[in-house]
């Protein structure tokens, strides 16, 4: 049995395909790290000296030795060409080298149009992230070369740029690099920023917890402020929302107030909040706002019920920006019986043809998954591209849904019938003239009022 167990071969492990014999390690293991980019990492499985030599590849890359960097960003190959658990270690080694800036006694012209131009040295203390290719004689980004995979700006990273006449001015070729806040240059700074202070990292960590709080903090009270003067129907912008101002605005003036009533409230809002995380802003404002009103009217949805039955009421009015605005009330039979009317939508609409805000009714509804087969009733003013019998708004409808019954809104019926009757009889026109004539004048200055408010006065007295 002995014997049997000595001729047993122990099983080979993946590992034992890729190690070197004692022979070949001690002639062919390279004395230290190389950084050259892998030729090709996609060669075929056939090759098993490639692999072998692969693999000490990546197990010799550990440390970056930076003394084998290429410097010149004119020769010195792409980031995405090395492999990825190299990736950050060549990043760190060329951030502690920093940007490739030489300084020649004269850089190298070269004939654009009809003039001579050249780099010019002083551009390295205004654009810090510069480089300069010695080989090339062009300019690189440094940050985007270490971040921008996708390589977004390729005359930045990839290519070189030298027009220098495109330097400067307005259309300066460097600031529409920089781009804004949200451009692809910004985020490599950042990127670079971190990456280049490591221990700044651990201070965040630590301040996580604390920041998330403050955080909460701060955004509850933007919610609470926004939802009460929502609730209130109240305006949210002041005048003048400015620092000094003595009033400035609803919304602040109510965030102010919470803060006085709570000490913790007052030491994350506002003046005591970073500049990048107030959450005042007239777009926060408008987000929530917009968060809110989506869940309104899923509620209004929600009592409609799946297959609950509806009606439409529509007007439209010029608002004080001249846009034409048309609002859309949900009539419907609530779950208890009674009759419900919730205000749902308001929309801008360019054009009031019957077409198009059939359209835009359409599109309102559907997003909420309210259908026009489901609709039981219409009820509109008496203008010909709402009641119009052929192409009017509520035939559109029913065309559609037959059961969307037309119905002419009663208010706008009774001033018809006011105005008829007011023509026709001369006595009701002479009053409804008079009464009107009075309106104005008591209305027009104060002191009629205060002569009215002492008459009744009296006579409430006598």
């Amino acid at each position: 049995m002995s014997g049997q167990h000595r001729n047993v071969k122990r099983s080979r492990t993946i590992q034992d395909f890729f190690k070197r014999n004692n022979d070949e390690s001690s002639t062919s293991m390279p004395s230290g790290p190389s950084l050259s980019p892998p030729i090709c990492e996609e060669q075929p499985p056939s090759q098993p000296q490639r692999i072998e030599d692969e693999n000490v590849r990546v197990e010799s890359h550990q440390e970056v030795n930076t003394n084998s960097l290429e410097r010149d960003p004119g020769l010195r190959p792409q980031i995405d060409t090395y492999p990825p658990n190299e990736r950050d270690n060549v990043r760190r080694a060329y951030i502690l080298l920093g940007p490739c800036q030489p300084q020649l006694k004269e850089f190298p012209s070269h004939l654009e149009g009809k003039q001579k131009r050249r780099f010019v040295g002083s551009w390295y203390k205004q654009y810090h992230w510069l480089e300069y290719s010695v080989h090339k004689d062009k300019v690189f980004c440094f940050p985007c070369f270490l971040f921008d995979i996708d390589h977004l700006h390729k005359a930045f990273t990839v290519e070189g740029f030298r027009s220098w006449r495109r330097v400067g001015g307005k259309e300066c070729v460097f600031l529409i690099h920089i781009g804004n806040i949200n451009s692809p240059h910004h985020f490599a700074m950042q990127k670079w920023m971190d990456l280049k202070n490591p221990s700044h990292h651990i201070d965040r960590v630590v301040q996580t917890p604390q920041e998330v709080a403050k955080n909460r903090l701060r955004l509850t009270t933007t919610i609470e402020a926004i939802r009460y003067l929502a609730n209130q129907g109240m305006a949210f912008r002041g005048d003048d929302e400015s620092y000094d101002s003595f009033n400035r605005g609803n919304f602040i003036e109510l965030v102010k107030a919470f803060a006085r009533m709570n000490v913790n409230i007052e030491k994350v809002v506002l003046q005591s909040a970073p500049l990048n995380a107030q959450y005042i802003s007239n777009k926060i404002q408008k987000e929530i706002l917009s968060i809110y009103s989506t869940k309104v009217r899923k509620r209004i949805r929600d009592e409609i019920g799946e297959d609950g039955k509806f009606c439409i009421l529509v007007d439209e009015a010029l608002d004080d920006s001249k846009k034409e605005q048309m609002a859309i009330i949900i009539r419907f039979v609530g779950c208890d019986g009674h009759i419900q009317e919730r205000f749902f939508d308001i929309v801008s609409v360019h054009d009031t043809n019957s077409p198009t805000l059939k359209s835009d009714i359409c599109k309102v509804l559907g997003k909420h998954n309210l259908l026009v087969s489901n609709m039981r009733g219409q009820g509109y003013d008496g203008a010909s591209n709402m009641r119009g019998e052929w192409s009017g708004l509520q035939a559109l409808f029913l065309k559609d849904c037959p059961y969307a019954y037309y119905i002419h809104c009663f208010a706008h019926r009774l001033q018809l019938a006011l105005n008829g009757a007011a023509k026709e009889v001369g006595l009701v026109w002479r009053f409804f003239s008079m009464l009107n004539n009075i309106v104005n004048f008591v209305g027009a200055s104060a002191k009629p009022t205060i002569v009215r408010l002492e008459v009744e006065f009296k006579q409430a007295h006598q």
